[in-house]
């Protein structure tokens, strides 16, 4: 399962290669490496244990809805799996995220209907997180509000749609007489009764918050970087600013499908930036380097982790499969 997997983790760091070549030029390549020879690299590992908080923060999420759906892990492995699927950060729509669920029930034998729902309350409440960090940036910028309304309703209406028992079992009894899908009607339920469990008013408020914290120590890299800047490029950009970029562009980045929002999130961004007259080398340069402290750092985490759990469990992702059961 992992192994195919790969190739794609290796396409996607050529097309990031390829995206910063892109930008290089856009800015001016020699403007550009000066532009980076003139940040403050002392701040980087700030900016890097800002992204590792949100990686934290994150991880009790998902502690919190392991244990309300009563999956039980060892805390050393609990924590390994989720920090090895950051490797699939990359990965087409975060599909890689399911790795998750998979090395779970290599550990205790829990189906992929019982654990796979986590990551989509996962993706639930942070959508729901970051649409509510920068909807007041929307308004005072007069900028993509019909992004993120859009995307928020959605996202809302998806949890309306499953906290209501009688239509989410009447679509669920509708696909039940699909041929090729009624074989697997049984795991459909009992999908069903997981992500019910988690989007309940208090799972889904708590979530929520924590999301929101995640994410706004991310927010808070973008405005670090922006602030060592501003000491001699003369930008005034405030925190609701970085806030509201660097939501924007994840959310569009996310929506996008493309493996770890690669080029969609870098345009959002620089774009954003260039747009509150913040100078095009400064906007590349800021763009970089919180991608590289968020996205390309999850990676690096990632490889660490799985390294860490093969030695673990002395199991070889290689060699997981899908089995003929999964869906």
């Amino acid at each position: 399962m992992f192994s195919r997997y790969k190739k794609k983790i290796l396409i996607s760091v050529t097309f990031g290669a390829i995206i910063f070549l892109g930008f290089s030029i856009y800015a001016d390549f020699d403007k550009l490496i000066k532009t980076f020879g003139e940040f403050d690299w002392i701040y980087f590992p700030l900016i890097l244990a800002l992204s590792f908080g949100n990686y934290i923060i994150r991880f009790y999420k998902w502690e919190y809805y392991r244990k309300l759906l009563n999956i039980d892990l060892k805390p050393k492995a609990s924590f390994l799996i989720f920090f090895a699927t950051f490797v699939m950060s990359v990965t087409p729509g975060k599909m890689g995220e399911l790795l998750k669920s998979y090395l779970v029930r290599e550990e205790n034998g829990t189906p992929l209907s019982r654990s796979a729902p986590i990551i989509i309350a996962e993706r639930l409440t942070d959508f729901i997180s970051v649409v509510l960090l920068c909807i007041a940036g929307a308004f005072v910028f007069d900028y993509g509000k019909g992004i993120i309304i859009g995307v928020g309703l959605f996202f809302i209406g998806g949890v309306v749609l499953i906290s209501s028992r009688r239509t989410s079992l009447a679509i669920i009894s509708y696909l039940e007489k699909i041929k090729f899908l009624s074989k697997f009607a049984h795991k459909f339920h009992e999908a069903y009764e997981s992500i019910y469990a988690l989007v309940k008013l208090k799972p889904l408020i708590i979530a929520t918050v924590v999301s929101a914290a995640a994410w706004f120590c991310e927010c808070l890299g973008l405005y670090v970087i922006l602030r060592v800047y501003s000491t001699f490029t003369h930008i005034d950009v405030s925190l609701m600013s970085a806030v509201f970029i660097y939501g924007f562009s994840t959310i569009v980045g996310s929506i996008a499908m493309l493996p770890g929002g690669l080029g969609v999130t870098e345009a959002s961004l620089t774009g954003l930036m260039v747009l509150l007259k913040i100078p095009k080398d400064v906007s590349v340069a800021s763009t970089f380097i919180i991608r590289v402290a968020t996205l390309w750092f999850a990676v690096l985490l990632g490889v660490i982790a799985v390294y860490f759990y093969q030695r673990y469990s002395h199991k070889e992702l290689e060699k997981i499969e899908m089995g003929s059961e999964e869906i």
